[in-house]
């Protein structure tokens, strides 16, 4: 998304902040991207290696300090208000749009003692449900904007760990960091190279003058995804159980190395083994992209996407028939890199790496084929890699 387009679209929703709340005082707005992991999936939880980039679509709010102790959102999306008071003891329900802001709200008081109450109006078009963060990129937004009305600086990293915080917390989704992190610290032309362990992140560039990326969104909602998440999550946790057995120092399967799974594999129950199996091959396929990346290596990028798709479909299991539909297709036309299913799966997005002289005639026949193998609609976004949260001066 071109700056231009940004103020613009900040500009609206600031206008419907005027509309709705009344205009005294300067507005601020703030916007977040959502993410797409290139490649480095389901090793957050596992203190392995991620590889995500920001995207054009993002959230944004635009409002300002309120007077009094209640906090307002209103949501374009929804057409719902959210109102909340950090004096007052927080009340669990079922968790909504709302109970992120919420949630980021609380967590940033326990950190930093009373921010001031905010009116704000929320709008995103981060596709719901799609594996690309939009609940991070709302909490990352609300949270840099509740900041910056109050005249309060975070380090960004620090906001990642609050919104991750406050998802755990008050939502009750025990996730990795890797999203807020992106929608955090990413950059423009670049990936975001993140240990999840450390935190300790470089940016690695992802050369597309070429190229493009294409997400490709199966509109096939996730709905195994969380049972299925805590199941695997369990079996990684087995597996380094037993693998410290004969490799006492480790920690995590991030300390495992792919000559040290090789020899002690056999130990594992065989569903363990292959989760295992998946984590371990994917943090060397991260490690092995950005040197790729960092040459300009392309194709050698394009073909660990392509094995990291292979190692979710086999080991992990957690693609579905629509990505594999999509993945089949995809590896076979021209001008395509790689191409893998994004997120935790079971649904959700596909990302491609696609030469710009054939985008145009690959979105069309995965279009064509999808729709005829699925009777689904296939959603197809372009994008390259875009910069984390920022204030949009109005």
């Amino acid at each position: 998304m071109k700056a231009e387009r940004s103020m613009q679209k900040a500009l609206e929703i600031a206008e419907e902040f005027s509309r709705r709340f009344g205009m005294r005082g300067d507005v601020i707005a703030v916007r977040a991207p959502g993410r797409v992991n290139l490649i480095g999936e389901h090793t957050d939880y596992n203190d392995g290696f991620v590889l995500p980039v920001g995207l054009a679509h993002s959230v944004y709010v635009a409002g300002r300090a309120a007077r009094g102790g209640a906090s307002r959102f209103y949501s374009m999306n929804f057409d719902a208000e959210y109102a909340f008071d950090i004096r007052t003891p927080y009340e669990p329900g079922e968790p909504g749009w709302g109970t992120y802001i919420e949630g980021v709200a609380r967590v940033l008081e326990k950190q930093l003692g009373r921010l001031p109450a905010v009116e704000a109006v929320v709008w995103g078009d981060v596709p719901l449900g799609s594996g690309l963060s939009s609940s991070a990129a709302l909490e990352v937004a609300a949270g840099h904007f509740m900041l910056e009305a109050a005249g309060v600086r975070m380090p960004l990293p620090d906001l990642a760990r609050a919104c991750q915080a406050a998802e755990n917390e008050y939502v009750g989704v025990q996730c990795g960091i890797m999203d807020q992190f992106a929608s955090c610290l990413a950059d423009a032309g670049f990936a975001v190279f993140l240990d999840c362990r450390s935190l300790e992140f470089e940016y690695v560039p992802v050369p597309l003058e070429d190229h493009t990326l294409i997400v490709l969104n199966t509109n096939v909602p996730r709905k195994l995804a969380g049972s299925a998440y805590n199941e695997r999550r369990r079996s990684c946790e087995e597996g380094v159980r037993i693998l410290q057995k004969s490799l006492p120092d480790i920690k995590a399967l991030r300390d495992v190395t792919p000559v040290q799974f090789d020899a002690f594999q056999d130990h594992l129950p065989g569903e363990t083994a292959a989760r295992c199996r998946h984590i371990v091959g994917e943090n060397q396929r991260v490690l092995d992209s950005v040197n790729a990346l960092r040459i300009g290596d392309l194709a050698a990028f394009g073909k660990l996407m392509n094995a990291s798709h292979a190692s979710l479909r086999r080991d992990y299991e957690v693609t579905c028939r629509e990505l594999d539909i999509l993945h089949d297709a995809a590896v076979d036309m021209p001008g395509v890199a790689g191409e893998r299913m994004t997120g935790a799966g079971f649904g959700g997005c596909a990302v491609a790496l696609v030469e710009r002289s054939h985008a145009d005639r690959v979105e069309a026949d995965l279009r064509d084929i999808y729709l005829r193998e699925t009777g689904i609609a296939l959603d197809v976004y372009r994008t390259a890699a875009m910069p984390g949260v920022r204030r949009v001066d109005l």
